[in-house]
């Protein structure tokens, strides 16, 4: 079965060009005419492992294009994700499969509420990736992907594709769990590193601050019904901010880059989360309005 891909971004260029080298079917959709013309200008998708370059010329459609859609795979920015499943809607075929790997929390669920009798997979990855130019993308580091259907636990038999293409991968049960887990870890790093303009590294400076953030963070994940995803979360934090010390949060590389953050469905969603249960989280609260001034400084969306 063919793999549509949405989002021509750092992961979904990666995961198209992995899945084309193993003989997967695979089709990008592109936004408009424009950067249909330019995709296909470059010849196609090139992946950069280490020395070594590998164009990919995958056949590209604009979502306009009549053909149904039975697997699609969507890897746009969590706030382009429900405008982007509504526009494709015609053509995902009664019983289509999405997987949606967008960050932090909120888009999956308003993309499966708008898509009765399709199935919505989720997904959150650590592989490491970003776009050397338009249509390359450079595998800048191995990680894991977790896939996971919070409303049907049978992995789909299409799992072995991902096995064939290199994708390294994890069926889960409770992927609900896995995305609090990640969206905590990014609401205790990228918003400092934003503030402060610094490389994740930099935040072992700010001890006390990270340490004051994760326990209320963790509070919050135990009142949300997330004990597992609370589990040593400060602990895991200072290893991921030791083992990607060297790197560039990628909220502060869309503020350097003048982008609209992912703010909404990170600390925006916390935050959020936290009144709905009436928990009085001040720390996290004085972040998210240290993070919007900061944005409204630079003329940057607070959405």
């Amino acid at each position: 079965m063919t793999w549509h891909i949405l989002g021509a971004g750092s992961l979904g260029t990666l995961w198209a060009a992995r899945l084309a080298r193993a003989g997967v079917p695979v089709r990008l959709i592109l936004r408009n005419h424009e950067r249909l013309a330019a995709y296909q200008a470059a010849g196609g998708l090139t992946l950069i492992e280490g020395d070594q370059a590998s164009q990919y010329a995958i056949p590209a459609e604009l979502p306009q294009t009549k053909a149904p859609i039975q697997r699609l795979l969507l890897a746009c920015k969590a706030y382009d994700a429900e405008n982007a499943v509504a526009e494709l809607a015609p053509r995902l075929a009664e019983g289509a499969e999405l997987l949606l790997l967008q960050n932090g929390l909120g888009s999956q669920q308003a993309v499966a509420q708008r898509l009765p009798g399709r199935r919505c997979l989720f997904a959150s990855s650590t592989e490491g990736a970003f776009r050397q130019a338009d249509f390359q993308v450079v595998f800048a580091g191995n990680g894991h992907t977790w896939l996971g259907d919070p409303e049907n636990p049978q992995a789909p038999l299409w799992l072995e594709e991902l096995q064939h293409a290199g994708i390294a991968h994890q069926w889960s049960p409770d992927i609900l769990m896995r995305l609090w887990r990640k969206l905590a870890l990014n609401c205790a790093i990228n918003p400092l590193t934003v503030l402060y303009g610094c490389r994740n590294g930099d935040l072992r400076e700010h001890p006390a601050e990270v340490a004051t953030l994760c326990a209320e963070l963790s509070e919050l994940l135990q009142r949300c019904g997330q004990p597992a995803a609370a589990d040593n979360l400060h602990d895991e934090v200072l290893r991921v901010i030791v083992a990607t010390a060297a790197n560039y949060s990628s909220m502060h590389q869309d503020v350097a880059q003048g982008r609209r953050t992912e703010i909404t469905y990170l600390l925006g969603y916390a935050c959020a989360a936290a009144q709905r249960h009436d928990l009085h989280l001040p720390h996290l609260h004085h972040l998210q309005q240290r993070l919007l001034d900061h944005l409204r400084e630079r003329g940057l969306p607070l959405n």
